[in-house]
Order: structure tokens, then sequence, then C-alpha cells
């Protein structure tokens, strides 16, 4: 299975799809830590406004809808997810991301490590946000398409439930991008958590997407990649024709770092 993955890298086919796990590996904050957050700058107990049983993408709307905006939010967690360049410098994973030579690279986080860590090893790169940047896409620049928004603009982000639901008619313009570019190439996903309904929902639009053209049996493999095995999860993603890649470590950043090293390793003896 890996070795599929890795002709295909070499020949330069593989969208990276990019999600939160990557960003907590450099010590960013997690989504249980954004809903304390939201509870305290209303006035709440962190833990009675966790306890409501909603979803972070209600609260995240309840908080909008008492503040006015998500501005004050978002400069919470622009200030909180973004880190400095010398903690960036010493992630691995973003090191070897770069490395790597994904061409296109989406991404469901809002921070700037991604791209930032392009410009800290000299990678030309080109930041998406909405159509406008799409067409300043030039040859050999990776494109680093931020699905659910950017911290530079309040209007992208994607964070509370309406957010959410609009998006789900997948008739964005970064969505019709993603089914143009997914009808041409493998897409590997990291740092997911598949008891995400929002990635399940992403990998069954594309893999519908195929379903609705005609030409599925021609459709390049997708992969995701888990920290450790899950044999539900390979039985379920089967049907949506996703492999499912571990490396069996209870450490996920370590599991992943260990994954893209093996792929950097790789790539040498396959392009010679």
């Amino acid at each position: 299975m890996l070795d599929e993955l890795i002709q295909s890298i070499a020949n330069n086919n593989v969208i990276l799809f990019v999600g939160a796990g990557v960003s907590k590996n450099l010590g960013a904050p997690t989504w249980s830590e954004l809903i304390d957050y939201m509870g305290k700058d209303l006035g709440y107990d962190p833990q009675v406004f966790n306890a409501r049983g909603a979803s972070y993408l209600t609260l995240a709307e309840f908080y909008k809808l008492e503040k006015g905006s998500i501005g004050p939010l978002r400069s919470w967690m622009d200030k909180n997810w973004n880190v400095d360049e010398v903690v960036l410098g010493k992630s691995a994973v973003h090191r070897l991301i770069t490395e790597i030579g994904f061409p296109i690279i989406y991404t469901t986080n809002y921070d700037g490590n991604i791209e930032e860590s392009f410009r800290i090893y000299n990678k030309d790169y080109i930041k998406i946000v909405d159509v406008r940047d799409i067409s300043r896409i030039k040859d050999k620049e990776t494109q680093i398409i931020k699905f659910h928004g950017d911290f530079d603009s309040d209007e992208s982000i994607v964070l509370t439930e309406t957010d959410y639901f609009e998006r789900l008619t997948f008739d964005y313009p970064l969505d019709v991008k993603l089914r143009s570019d997914a009808l041409g190439k493998t897409i590997l996903f990291i740092g997911y958590s598949l008891n995400d309904m929002n990635i399940r929902l992403l990998l069954h639009k594309i893999w519908k997407t195929w379903q609705v053209s005609g030409h599925a049996k021609h459709r390049p493999n997708s992969y995701v990649f888990l920290p450790t095995p899950d044999p539900i999860q390979e039985v379920v993603l089967r049907q949506w024709d996703v492999k499912v890649i571990s490396e069996d470590s209870p450490e996920p950043g370590l599991a992943l770092e260990a994954f893209l090293n093996r792929l950097l390793a790789a790539l040498p003896k396959v392009a010679s």
C-alpha cells in the first residue's frame, strides 16, 4: 500500500490534507481549550459552559450572536495557534511536509504555521483563501489552500454552526477547486480525528464526486493516516475507497513524524 503512495508522491501527484493534529503537535490549544475561552469571555464558568452538551460549532454560533462577530475569538485563536519561528523550526513534522514536496496542500487549520514553515525553509508557495487567489497560481509554487479560512480574514473562517451548514452544499469556490483537484490526484489526510463528522463528510463528498462522474474505476487512491490501527474505521472507509495507514504508536506526533520520514526516505529510491 505504501509503495503506491510513494510512487504517486514521486510523480508529483498527491494532494496533502492537513488537520488540527498537526498544529496540536506545536502546543496549540485544543478545541476544549477554545470552548473554555469562549465561556470565560462570555462570563460563564468554563465547566458550566462546556457542560451544556452543545457541539463546539453551536457554542461558537452562540458566541458570535452574543458578541456580534467572531473578531475577539479570532484574535485569541490567532495569538495562541500561531507559534514563533523558533518553535516552528523545531517541528520535524512541518519540516518534513516542506521537504517531501506536495504540489497542493489543503488545510482546515486557520493558523499560518504551514505557510511560515515554507518561508523558514525557503520553499515557494502561494496561500489561497478565496477565489481571487486562484488567479495568482503559478507553476512550481506549492498551493496552500486554507479550506476553512485564514486568520487574516474573519469573513473566510468556517467556525460556527451556520458556517458549516452553508458549506454542506459543497459549492463554494474552494469546494469547486477541490472537486477539480481530487479528480486527478491521490489525496493523503494527516492530523485528523475520524470522530470528526466534518472530515467524514468531506471524505464522502470526494467519493460521491467520483461516483457521479461515471469514472469511479479510474479514481486515484485516497489515504488517511492514523497514529494507531483502527479496524472499524478501515472497514467503514473502505466503502468510500479510502485506505488507512497507521504506525501503531501511543504518541500521535511521533507516529506522524515516523510516517513522514518513511515517505521521504523512500522517495529517492522511487524517483531514481
